[in-house]
């Protein structure tokens, strides 16, 4: 266990507990901090206080980073197929079928699986055991740009950057009928839905901000290829977007028909096609494009 205590000075009156801690310590990102104090790990003149607690001056903060834990999940030689790789990035397009991080269900043939034995000991370990080097994930069955760091330098400078919703990330999908519009935007918040808790929905007044910009590349029979650019990401944001308007992603059997029309196809045809960030150690802008998988090639041919 590794013990930090801080003192509050005048100038930081009045701040956020998780703000304050973030920029006392360097390599650890703000919702790390939040996970120590959802468990007790931080407190206050020695007492418990939540994640939005704001300090007063002379105040005493103490938290304890526990030590990082041996990892329980082993090492894969997985292909991986690398768009951009330095010491401190790996820039990696998900196939589909491929979950991110091992879960209940899940302990081999993740992508963490995959990069564990690409990376060898050279991941972040913020996001803890099961999740080493994973600043943001994509669903199973949605394909594209994922970034993975090497370093909790790297975790940080990123996970900053996905909080203030600076990262630029344009998806493609498919999805069932035609729209009224080229462009347009989808302003309304995701929570979860009110009676099933394993969904999101769109327009929940206890939502968070959701923001996605949509334009229509090509009309298809019965359907229509798009681009969609995420202003902020939350779960499932695209999904659930476009199914409140009623134009749900084809093959998501979650937040569109129960029946996949189309024989063949597994999960919503959704692909991250670009991501780009200000590089967490260069400091420099930067663009990566996924091209988009056979499958999903193939469909535009067949619907054309």
């Amino acid at each position: 266990m590794n013990d930090f205590v801080f003192e509050v000075s005048d100038e930081d009156n009045g701040k956020r507990i998780d703000v304050f801690l973030t920029e006392k310590m360097d390599g650890f990102s703000r919702s790390y901090i939040q996970k120590c104090l959802s468990d007790g790990l931080v407190r206050v003149n020695e007492k418990n206080v939540k994640p939005n607690h704001k300090l007063k001056s002379q105040d005493s903060v103490s938290i304890v980073i526990p030590p990082k834990e041996e990892l329980e999940v082993s090492a894969e030689d997985i292909p991986l197929d690398i768009i951009y790789e330095d010491d401190d990035i790996l820039i990696v397009n998900k196939p589909k079928g491929m979950v991110v991080h091992p879960a209940a269900g899940h302990h081999e043939g993740t992508l963490v699986n995959a990069v564990m034995y690409h990376c060898r000991d050279k991941l972040s370990g913020i996001n803890g055991v099961l999740r080493p080097g994973i600043v943001h994930r994509i669903d199973k069955d949605t394909t594209g740009a994922l970034v993975v760091c090497k370093n909790d330098a790297a975790h940080k400078g990123l996970a900053e950057q996905l909080a203030v919703h600076s990262i630029n990330r344009r998806y493609r999908a498919i999805v069932h009928g035609h729209l009224k519009e080229a462009e347009f935007t989808i302003d309304s918040p995701i929570g979860r839905h009110h009676t099933d808790r394993k969904k999101m929905a769109a327009g929940v007044a206890t939502g968070k901000p959701a923001v996605t910009d949509v334009r229509v590349i090509e009309e298809l029979k019965g359907y229509t290829y798009i681009e969609c650019t995420l202003h902020t990401g939350r779960t499932h944001q695209i999904r659930v977007h476009m199914s409140s308007i009623g134009h749900p992603v084809l093959g998501d059997e979650v937040y569109g028909p129960k029946k996949c029309p189309v024989k063949g196809l597994t999960g919503q045809t959704l692909h991250a096609y670009m991501i780009g960030f200000v590089h967490p150690v260069k400091k420099e802008y930067m663009e990566f494009y996924a091209p988009l998988p056979n499958y999903f090639e193939n469909l535009l041919i067949k619907l054309a």
